[in-house]
Formats: C-alpha cells, structure tokens, sequence
C-alpha cells in the first residue's frame, strides 16, 4: 500500500512542491572507491510558494544525512527522516528558517549507502580493461533520491552545478557541460567541474568515473568508452553528427550545447538512457556495421521529447517515449525513406504484442495511462509507453493529415511546452488548439486509447514491402515438411540481400508462430550460422526461437548472452522463457542468483520479479 504523505501530484514521490520547490543543486561529492560511496554536500535553492509554508519536503533513500545548514544565515535546520516506504525511500522533512524570506539555500552534508540503487560501482574484473574501477549511475526513473536529496519527480526542473572529486588517473563525466580542465588536489586526487544551464528533471542527473578516452565524431560529438572499445565505438556510431541535424530540422534548435556518447560496461541494463550532453548506451549496439545505431536516434530525439518536453509523473511516461519513439522513426525516414520508417513500426508492433502477453492483456499497466498509486515505476517499465504511444501519434498523423500536417504540429507542441513538465491533457488540449477544425481527431476515443489495457484499438495500415521479403521466408519455412524431405532446401542466399532489421523480422515472425520443431532449428542454424552472429537483436531472438523449440544445447549459450550484458529488453524475455520450461527452469535461477550482483538494481530487481523471487 502506498504511504499516505505521498505527492498530490505524483505517485511516486513524497515531496510537495506546490508548497516549496527546488529550482537549483549544486552537488560538492567525493567519489571513494573503497567504501563504494559517494560523500559530501548537495546546496539546494528552494522557493517557497506561500509565505504561511513552514518545512520543505524533499525524497531520500538510504542516504546518512548529518547535517542541514540555511547557507545565508549560517543556522542549522532541523529536519526529519520519515520511515522507508519499500521502493519509494524516505520522505526528508526540513524546517525553514522563520523568516520573511522566500528564497533559501539548504546546505545537506550527506553520503549515499553502498547499495544506493542510483549507482552501480565495478570492480576492475568487471572492466574491459581490467585495471581499475568504475562508477555509473542511473537515476531513472526514482532512484536519484538515494544519490542525494532532491525533489524526485519530473514535474520540477532544476539547473545543476557539481565540484567531484576522484582519483586522479581516472575520468569524470556528468550530463552537464564540463567548466575548464581538472586539477590536482593536495592529496592528489583530481577535482572536476560541471554545469548544467539547462532545466532538467533530477532523473537525468547521471555520473560515470572510469578509465575512459574518447574520439571525436563531429563539431558537437564525442564517444567516450574505455581504450579497448574506443575504435569500435567511433565506427559504429560515425553517424551521430548527421542524426542531429536531422533531428533539429524536424524539432528545432537543440539547446543542450554538446551531444557526447558514453558507451558503458555490458551490465547497464538499457539500451540508451538520454542523459543531456551525455547519452549512455548499452554495448550491446557495437554490432560492427552500424546496423543498432538507430537507438542513438532515439536517445537524440529525447533532447527534445522528454528532456526538454517532459511527461509531470511517470504515469504520463508515453510523452516521453511514445513521442520520442514517433520522432526516432521520422529521423528514419528522412535518412533512409518513409519504407524504413513504417518498417521499422511493424517491428515495433510485434514487440508490443509481445509485452503485452507477457505483462497480460488485461493488466492496467499495459494502458497508456496506467495508474501508478502503490506501484513502482519500475515494476511498469515496459514496451507499451513506447510503441502504443508510438500508435496512438502515427494515428493522429493519419487523422490530421499526414506529415505534412502532422510535422508542423510537433515542431509546435515542443516549442510551446519546452523547459516545462506536463501531462496527457496538456497535450491533447494543444492538439485541438492546433487543429481546432478537424472533426477526424475530434472523433478520437480518448478513453479507449489512453485507459484501457491491451493492444491499441487502432492499428495503422503500414507500409508491408520491406516485410514481404521477410513473410515470404517465414512461410516457406513453417511450410517444409522436415520429416518427409531429406535435404534442407534453404540457402544460406536466403538472407544475404536482406537487412539486419528484416532478419530480425523474419526470426520475430518465427516467435509468432508454433514452436519449431527441433530438426527444423538445426537446419536453421546449419544454413544462416546464427549461432555466430553479433548482432545482438538478431541473437537475441535467435536464442528465443531455440528455447521455444526446447533445443537443450542453446540453453548455455542463452544463459551466456544474460550473463554477459544486463539489458533488461533482452534479459528479462529470455529469463522468462527460461522460467516456463520447466525442465531448465532450476538452471536458469541459479545462474540469476550467482551473477544478479554483478547486474544493476532495476535489472536485479525487475528479473527477480519475472523469476518469481523474492526481491
């Protein structure tokens, strides 16, 4: 049950801040390996909004906090520490000093616990390069609080500065502007200066300290990775600086300054997080002919729709994703075709079915808007923000006009709420704004698209030809009678015309259907050697092909593709079908339970769930 002091405006937070709000931090941290924690001070600028208002409420989780100090008088505040609430942490309780003042700057002397679940702390055995340690954080969607006290929920914005201190052989990166060089401590340590003049939502506060290099990929762009995956990295995502521009001609002007990679140690657990000036991603995209930078596209496009144009509480989440999935695929069009682009949404149809079986048809977290009271965002996070939001702004498309319609709106709807947080009803009340005479939207059934569970009520017509190729090999070999015909007809031909996405689409036709039988999936492998491939999508459903088929020898190789990278959008499918075959189903838990320590929080957390564990 959710505690009753919670937000009125967001589930998922205790802090109130229509009575009091943060509107800046400035982080001074120091980073100890050794004790695996981060410590020193967060200053937090808060505005009251009502003279009468006596404490400001902000959210902590497992934080030891000392001491809180108003920096202009010099007073030391009083403050409480309310008691965990599961997931959500602890509602911080701080008396303002009595004053007539309506603007003050808490200073907190604090640090975080060693299982801080912002924070993922690796040993150098976990590293490429072995030789030293490393830290990333990931704050979404409600773990900021347990990296230091803030307001954590995403209807308040904040500017960010922050003063770090590690060691001095190492790199330290922040989603903010670096402000000149580092310099050396008397102790020897390294000192590193940030600022973040834009507004954001505290979840995209993130840090990484590690042995890092990076590698110019255009006027506004580095990647930035450990030596051994450098040359990779500047390869595989030599597009970025084009992605960009043609992102800012479809969204406007791109405010954030620089546009860095940072491709982190395979237990991130997803595939990009779009940390502003700093966009994580997963390594499981270095598949060596660019053919997964696509998702750098995605976190491009959140620098307009979810970083500039941000969903007030995560049960408006489809704002951030459903919008920037929509933008993602017009980066598509532009770059490869409108065929790619509806391509590339009947794939992300079929992933859509295939979380929402997993999730139930009938579950309420597979509505748009699903209601978020007692839940934790992280037990909701799933593809049905991303693709059905996608659906649901592809349909509006249609309705509106097309593109030529529709591209105008957006460019609009992001100027219009830019630097701000808003929900489903902003949204749509812009949208009749823009479109006041349009009786086609007018007739949209809100309530069918927004609260009820399931697939969308609407499904677009897309364009199939780029899927033809893939239907057509599909059925040929559902049709084969393996038993009857002694050879294999199949060419390893087949599939060497087709793109990497179009394999990933004949392999996800494969999972619709019946299992293959078992000689079926031999000769599979025997022609098209997928047992060899890289790229991670096309393993990925590989690999679920085989466990459908109970094909007993994949079952190590499937377990070594959870081991070897924590994203969650492979990991937990490939788990879960792990879990309902009985016979390997012991196999499967164990091997969970040895490695879930070497796996970030919400990816522990959340494949425990689907294990049935207790977490």
């Amino acid at each position: 049950m959710a505690p009753t002091s919670l937000s009125p405006g967001d589930p998922s937070s205790f802090s109130r801040p229509e009575e009091a709000a943060v509107s800046s931090v400035s982080l001074y941290l120091d980073v100890d390996f050794e004790r695996k924690v981060l410590a020193g001070k967060a200053d937090l600028t808060v505005e009251k909004k009502k003279a009468e208002v006596t404490h400001v409420i902000l959210d902590s989780k497992d934080l030891k906090i000392t001491k809180v100090t108003d920096l202009g008088s010099g007073q030391t505040l009083d403050f409480t520490v309310g008691e965990k609430a599961s997931t959500l942490g602890s509602k911080l309780e701080i008396k303002l000093p009595s004053t007539n003042e309506l603007r003050f700057t808490l200073s907190i002397l604090y640090e975080t616990d060693v299982n801080a679940s912002a924070l993922q702390w690796l040993p150098p055995e976990q590293t490429a390069g072995r030789k030293q340690p490393y830290l990333f954080s990931q704050c979404q969607a409600i773990h900021c609080r347990s990296m230091f006290p803030c307001q954590d929920t995403p209807s308040v914005k904040v500017t960010y500065t922050a003063e770090i201190t590690a060691p001095g052989d190492l790199t330290v990166l922040m989603s903010a502007q670096r402000v000149g060089e580092p310099t050396v401590t008397s102790s020897g340590r390294k000192l590193h200066k940030f600022e973040q003049t834009v507004p954001i939502p505290v979840y995209l506060v993130a840090i990484v300290v590690g042995l890092l290099e990076s590698h110019k990929l255009g006027p506004r762009s580095h990647v930035w990775t450990e030596k051994e995956n450098l040359d990779k990295a500047a390869y595989e995502f030599a597009e970025t600086e084009e992605m960009l521009a043609t992102a800012e001609s479809i969204c406007g002007e791109y405010v954030w300054g620089i546009y860095d990679l940072l491709v982190l140690p395979p237990s991130f657990p997803f595939g990009g997080m779009e940390n502003p000036c700093l966009t994580f991603v997963t390594p499981t995209l270095l598949a060596g002919d660019r053919s997964l930078a696509d998702v750098v596209a995605h976190e491009i496009s959140h620098s307009w729709t979810g970083n500039l144009v941000t969903n007030r509480n995560f049960e408006h989440f489809w704002l951030n994703e459903g919008f920037t999935v929509f933008v993602e695929r017009k980066i598509l069009a532009k770059m490869h075709g409108e065929k790619a682009r509806q391509f590339a949404a009947i794939g992300g149809l079929k992933d859509l079915k295939d979380a929402i079986a997993a999730l139930g048809e009938n579950n309420p977290l597979t509505c748009l808007v699903p209601d978020l009271k007692g839940v934790d965002p992280d037990d909701a996070f799933s593809n049905v923000p991303y693709e059905k939001g996608h659906t649901l702004l592809f349909h509006l498309e249609e309705l509106a006009g097309g593109p030529e319609a529709f591209d105008p709106f957006l460019r609009a709807y992001i100027n219009k709420f830019k630097y701000k947080s808003i929900d489903t009803d902003d949204f749509k009340n812009f949208l009749y704004e823009y479109f006041p005479n349009n009786t086609k939207l007018k007739a949209v059934d809100w309530n069918e698209w927004l609260f009820k569970p399931g697939m969308p009520p609407i499904i677009p017509k897309y364009d199939t030809s780029l899927e033809e190729v893939c239907t057509d090999l599909c059925m040929k070999w559902l049709q084969w009678d393996a038993e009857a015909e002694c050879s294999c007809p199949f060419k390893a031909e087949d599939i060497k015309n087709m793109s990497s996405r179009q394999v990933q689409e004949y392999l996800a036709q494969l999972l619709e259907n019946k299992p293959l039988p078992l000689k079926k999936l031999q000769a599979m492998e025997d022609t098209y050697k997928f047992n060899s491939v890289i790229n991670s999508e096309i393993r990925f459903r590989w690999l679920r092909l085989c466990i459908k088929g109970k094909w007993k020898e994949q079952v190590d190789r499937a377990l070594e593709f959870v081991v070897e990278q924590g994203r969650m959008k492979f990991v937990r499918p490939i788990y879960r079908d792990l879990y309902a075959w009985e016979e390997v189903r012991d196999k499967a838990i164990a091997v969970f339970k040895a490695n879930k320590s070497k796996m970030m929080y919400v990816g522990a957390y959340t494949v425990a769930k689907d294990l049935h564990l207790e977490s």
